[in-house]
């Protein structure tokens, strides 16, 4: 499916287009909420795709804004990496980046509003005694000790909470909701805790920073969102987002729409367990490109177009489901293999001489840089006497369906002559070192003259002229398609996930930029490493294979 192709409708859609019917809002106002605590992974890519895809088809809005109420865990490099990631990913935001702080002085008022209704205390309760009282799913909760305190007193304490006159722990706000209700998040939440800590945009101003659900909507409220688009798991906070609008003098009552989250196959997609690998040191940051994060896929060679595609593949649904990991390479496939231009590369070598090419001179070849595409031009690629092949590529004999050198038969070299091995040399441990071979100089370009069939075709590179190359061979990080599931599960990390082996490139691209991808003929999609690639060392990470490995070993082949 072409990206630019009209999208199949969903429920959040259809949505709008009622309210817009109606009249109920006059354009769609949408918003992208990450919390500063770690770099996106593949999950929030959806949910950009979905925020600032929505705002681009109805010629609404999209802001991003910094859920930061929690500055233990937050910093400036993950809201770096964030702003990153989305424009990175093909998106602008409406006006200046926001953040939850930039309200903390509104958000305290509508607190204090709170308190002076009625409907909010501050709770002197420990941690273990709130969570007593909070009752269970079966069982209803019991008021606390502190819910009837007066309002003047509950202005007081919280006026002491800000004043930083009372310890982390010590005291709480919440919202004085409803102890017997069904559902847990209504069950009088907190809204306000001690924290003395310094935070990343406000500074040392605040001791006091408002939870999550009491920020999330009242920001939403002040930014003027129509559609609060969020994942399954704040299905029931859905109440408690309406009732602190409902209880406050704000005039927006945005309407908050619950999508399923993204769920991918052999991999973990939870930012404590993605935490989890980098602090345990199983991979090699937040941007190892094993990792499912954004600036992980990034560097192993997806594409912005890439990541979109899959987004709208999987869609939009209200069910939890687990999407398949080749439903993502798939969608690199396709797009690479429409873009990246083509190139060889060794990456097991033995040598070829061919006895029959003359010895220091090289001849140089035309090849094209992308076989459906002439607009992407040719290349030059040098052809020498000594040249190297994949080993896998040799055998001294085979049968008919090995399409590649057999001893004593032809096979053509890619964008090159027909050769034939004649014979072979091996080490001491018995592996192929060199095969010695003879070209037929009226080959190039076309079949043999004399009407022979040459059916397979292997690529090459030029031993004089070949680039020494670092190639790191990234596979899927865990074995098992649910990792999450397992009960420890860095048990079930895949230990071939990263093999790096040296190889030989052709030396058209030697001075390819980091980040540009090519497909290596037959071996697989790569791109030029943005970390370890540097002037004089070439580095390139295997982005994909040609085709999907593991959908045969998941059928038993």
């Amino acid at each position: 499916m072409a990206e630019n192709a009209p999208r199949a409708s969903n429920f959040i859609r259809k949505i709008i287009d009622q309210d817009l019917a109606s009249g109920k809002h006059q354009g769609v106002h949408t918003r992208f909420p990450p919390e500063p605590n770690g770099y996106l992974h593949i999950g929030h890519a959806k949910s950009i795709v979905l925020n600032f895809g929505i705002a681009e088809d109805y010629q609404g809005q999209c802001n991003l804004r910094f859920d930061d109420t929690n500055p233990l865990k937050e910093s400036v490099e993950y809201i770096n990496s964030i702003k990153r990631d989305v424009q990175w990913l093909g998106y602008e935001w409406e006006g200046k980046p926001r953040f939850s702080s930039d309200y903390f002085q509104a958000l305290h008022g509508f607190a204090i509003e709170l308190i002076e209704k009625g409907l909010a205390y501050v709770d002197f309760s420990s941690q273990d005694d709130m969570r007593t009282l909070r009752g269970t799913l079966k069982e209803k909760g019991t008021n606390s000790p502190f819910r009837d305190t007066s309002v003047e007193e509950n202005l007081q304490h919280f006026a002491d909470m800000t004043a930083g006159k009372y310890k982390e722990g010590e005291c709480s706000l919440r919202a004085k909701i409803d102890m017997s209700s069904p559902f847990m998040c209504m069950r009088d939440p907190v809204i306000y805790r001690v924290r003395h800590v310094h935070h990343h945009q406000t500074g040392d101003t605040w001791c006091v920073y408002p939870m999550y659900d009491f920020t999330h909507c009242i920001s939403d409220a002040l930014e003027g969102i129509t559609h609060s688009l969020c994942t399954l798991e704040f299905q029931d906070n859905r109440r408690l987002y309406d009732w602190v609008l409902d209880n406050i003098s704000i005039d927006c009552h945005p309407q908050q729409i619950e999508f399923s989250r993204l769920n991918l196959e052999y991999t973990v997609m939870s930012k404590r367990k993605l935490n989890e690998l980098v602090v345990e040191g199983h991979v090699e940051g937040w941007n190892d490109p094993r990792m499912p994060t954004i600036a992980g896929l990034r560097r192993r060679g997806y594409t912005p177009g890439s990541l979109r595609e899959f987004a709208h593949r999987i869609g939009v649904t209200k069910m939890d489901n687990q999407v398949e990991m080749g439903i993502l390479e798939a969608c690199i496939r396709d797009d690479l293999n429409e873009h990246a231009p083509r190139a060889m590369a060794v990456l097991d070598p033995i040598k070829v001489v061919i006895e029959n090419f003359p010895e220091g001179e090289t001849e140089t070849l035309q090849a094209a840089n992308h076989p459906n595409n002439p607009d992407m031009g040719e290349r030059e690629v040098p052809f020498t006497r000594e040249l190297y092949i994949e080993r896998e590529d040799f055998r001294e004999s085979a049968n008919k369906k090995f399409k590649r050198l057999v001893l004593g038969k032809e096979v053509r070299l890619r964008n090159a002559y027909v050769i034939k091995a004649e014979r072979f040399e091996t080490d001491a441990e018995g592996l192929v070192t060199t095969v010695y071979c003879t070209y037929d100089a009226d080959t190039l370009g076309k079949d043999p003259a004399d009407g022979r069939k040459v059916k397979g075709v292997i690529h090459w590179v030029s031993a004089a002229h070949g680039v020494n190359a670092e190639i790191r061979l990234y596979d899927r990080l865990f074995q098992v398609p649910n990792p999450a599931a397992e009960e420890v599960f860095a048990d079930a990390l895949n230990p071939n996930s990263l093999q790096v082996v040296q190889g030989f490139v052709e030396p058209s691209i030697a001075n390819a930029a980091p980040e540009t991808g090519f497909q290596f003929e037959r071996t697989g999609y790569f791109c030029v490493d943005s970390e370890f690639a540097k002037e004089g060392k070439l580095v390139f990470n295997r982005t994909v294979e040609l085709r999907d490995s593991w959908a045969k070993m998941d059928q038993g082949e």
